[in-house]
């Protein structure tokens, strides 16, 4: 019989773990201290977009392999408990671990003896191991193992079952046994080694990306300075296999929604009594933070000045594939644009504006044809495929200044040129 599987902190990755785990043929408790999304989920509604959660979710449901609750005590029964908590990110990107702490407190007066936790929240290095004597300290049958989450949103779910690789840290032998028969079934190497280990792999991969997309956002600035092209320079680069074609340079409005920002700055706290040590890192975050003013300049230079200029935003969501706006770095673009008195409207497919504490001072679009009605000027901030299939020469003829800025360089410049657009992007001087 497979082990009954665990999963507490029911957000993005929670969800995404229930579905795949009972893919995977496995019973699953879901667990939240909210009722209002535990009683959503029961109705097969997560609380945010996902491709194919609802459907999975609700098949699963179907089937009475899956069930829902805001009790603790209803995880007493697994024999792994994945602790999936999206760990809170303040406003200068550093980690508020509370909840993860509390929850393992919770966790070890029910997890049944011998089970394992398995914590997938964001941990910054040497946490889990205190995390792991908190559990130990109320029942020494426990164990805690890291694996660090590596979704993609828009594809979590395939992400997760078709990993290219998975972290495992754990502290004990029996430990990494038992989670190596757990994750099996998953075609990946599985790379095991010690807590810290696991926790700085993360911490690495997301600051490489990170450096990445800050060193290409230099790049295409000097670009526009000296004639070259953004487009021609990564192509070249990416052709050397030192650097290969996945390398993640692309040039836009830098990087959002916490996580990357997160892993930085545990990296520059890690170095605070060594400067030398985490200078680095500390650079690449202010340098991302200074990106939003680089591209209001550039819409600036490009429409004059903003004050009573009507522009219409094509993205809201941080980034395509989900909805929420949690962290997002186009409204804060927007935000921006409306301090320096341009008039805003805003069109995004999939954005849960609900999530927004107050009202919006921008006006909410229901279609792109809509949203360039009375703009002077289009904005594309968040690449969404959708905006491929727009009929932009329909769109083109509604404005009276065809104007259009893509800066995450997605669309096909010529062919917009073509629409009847004055196209502009990010890397090119022309």
């Amino acid at each position: 019989m497979k082990p009954k599987i665990g999963v507490v902190g029911l957000w993005h990755l929670g969800c995404v773990l229930c579905a795949a785990w009972n893919q995977l043929g496995h019973a699953v408790v879901g667990y939240d201290s909210d009722p209002k999304r535990v009683s959503g989920l029961g109705q097969g509604k997560p609380p945010l977009y996902e491709p194919h959660l609802t459907e999975t979710l609700e098949d699963a449901l179907r089937d009475n392999q899956i069930q829902f609750t805001h009790d603790i005590r209803g995880v007493s029964g697994c024999d792994f408990v994945f602790l999936s908590y999206d760990t809170p990110v303040l406003d200068d990107d550093s980690s508020d671990t509370s909840i993860l702490e509390s929850s393992v407190s919770d966790l070890a007066a029910v997890m049944k003896n011998g089970s394992i936790l398995v914590v997938s929240s964001q941990s910054p290095v040497g946490f889990c191991r205190t995390l792991r004597e908190l559990l130990r300290k109320k029942n020494n049958s426990l164990e805690l193992a890291y694996s660090p989450e590596n979704l993609r949103l828009g594809e979590a779910i395939a992400c997760y079952l078709h990993p290219e690789r998975i972290i495992l840290g754990t502290a004990t032998p029996a430990a990494e046994k038992a989670c190596l028969d757990l994750f099996s079934p998953l075609s990946a190497d599985v790379l095991t080694m010690g807590l810290e280990s696991a926790e700085m792999v993360k911490h690495g991969i997301n600051s490489f990306l990170a450096t990445s997309i800050v060193f290409a956002n230099q790049l295409s600035d000097l670009c526009e300075k000296t004639g070259a092209r953004i487009g021609d320079v990564i192509r070249g680069m990416k052709s050397d296999p030192r650097i290969g074609s996945k390398a993640y340079l692309a040039p836009g409005i830098g990087f959002s929604g916490g996580t990357l920002g997160r892993d930085l700055k545990v990296l520059e706290k890690a170095g605070a009594n060594d400067p030398s040590s985490g200078e680095l890192f500390g650079t690449i975050h202010r340098l991302n933070n200074s990106r939003k003013h680089r591209i209001l300049q550039r819409i600036r230079s490009i429409c004059g000045p903003l004050d009573g200029k009507k522009i219409g935003i094509l993205g809201a969501t941080y980034k395509p594939g989900t909805s929420t706006l949690r962290r997002s770095l186009p409204l804060e673009i927007v935000d921006l644009l409306i301090e320096n008195g341009a008039e805003v409207a805003v069109f995004d497919p999939k954005a849960d504006y609900t999530e927004l504490t107050t009202k919006p001072l921008f006006i909410v679009a229901k279609t792109v044809e809509a949203l360039s009605e009375s703009a002077e000027m289009l904005v594309l901030l968040t690449e969404w495929k959708e905006f491929k299939d727009i009929a932009w020469t329909i769109v083109a003829r509604k404005m009276s200044h065809p104007v259009f800025f893509d800066a995450k360089n997605f669309l096909d410049g010529e062919a917009m040129r073509l629409c009847g657009f004055k196209y502009h992007c990010i890397g090119r001087s022309d």
